[in-house]
């Protein structure tokens, strides 16, 4: 009966943690190129009685004894569906159709990548994140261009002041990776390389491997309420399973103290 009391808390401590899963999911609903993240589980050691194989009485036990001491949480994993676009009108408001992740550089001068594509300009005309980290490559507008123009393939036009002809002022590049799910996220939208990810690759924008440039559009979080409700729902199942298993097993050990011989 003891094993079962721990091998039963085992189940409800990973169901705790697919609950803290969920509920990111959900409150990042409506977050501009959120990815949502699933719990991966899987069992854990087994305490062999019997080895399958055994000798006995000139044959051999066929499938042995071993009992199961419980589950684990394996992975969370980042799943890099596309999301829904969102029309904005916002000239320097970005979708990518496809694969691919926005550049950006933090302040301590390392990369960090995202899908939301929510850009703004700064005090001096740089296209920044809404955190403010600016694009890579770097791209400035000029004071005096009164519209801005992103093409499919990442070109940056503008018109200025005075003029009917537009100029280019820099072009938007995108980053894929061979193993995006192996991406550490660093809130804020953001995604760091690790070893697991494979070195960054840069492309341009409709190439092979890279997803095209919506302007004016937001992708957003693809992250489905229905879906996300059901799993709470089975998880919470999971979890009163799971504690009717320490109950049961707590009863048991009190009948074994209550008996009288």
């Amino acid at each position: 009966m003891i094993r079962a009391l721990w091998t039963a808390s085992t189940g409800m401590q990973s169901q705790q943690v697919n609950m803290d899963v969920i509920a990111n999911n959900l409150a990042n609903v409506n977050s501009s190129g959120f990815k949502k993240s699933r719990a991966d589980f899987q069992d854990i050691l087994y305490q062999t009685s019997k080895a399958a194989g055994t000798g006995v009485d000139g044959g051999e036990v066929p499938t042995g004894i071993q009992v199961g001491l419980g589950s684990r949480v394996a992975a969370v994993q980042k799943v890099f569906t596309t999301g829904d676009f969102q029309q904005t009108e916002n000239e320097l408001d970005l979708a990518i159709e496809g694969p691919g992740f926005f550049q950006v550089t933090l302040p301590d001068g390392t990369d960090a990548y995202t899908r939301s594509g929510a850009m703004k300009k700064d005090s001096t005309g740089r296209v920044v994140s809404s955190d403010g980290y600016p694009l890579f490559p770097e791209i400035v507008v000029p004071e005096n261009s009164t519209s801005i123009t992103v093409g499919p393939g990442g070109t940056v036009d503008v018109i200025l002041d005075g003029e009917s002809t537009p100029t280019t002022v820099g072009n938007i590049e995108l980053v894929r990776f061979g193993n995006p799910a192996g991406l550490r996220s660093l809130g804020r939208n953001l995604y760091s390389e690790t070893p697991t990810t494979g070195a960054p690759v840069s492309g341009t924008p409709g190439e092979e491997g890279f997803g095209s440039l919506s302007q004016g559009f937001l992708e957003g979080s693809n992250v489905n309420i229905m879906e996300e409700m059901v799993n709470m729902i089975a998880g919470q199942r999971a979890y009163e399973v799971n504690s009717k298993a320490i109950r049961t097993a707590d009863e048991m050990l009190q009948m074994t103290t209550q008996l009288v011989r």
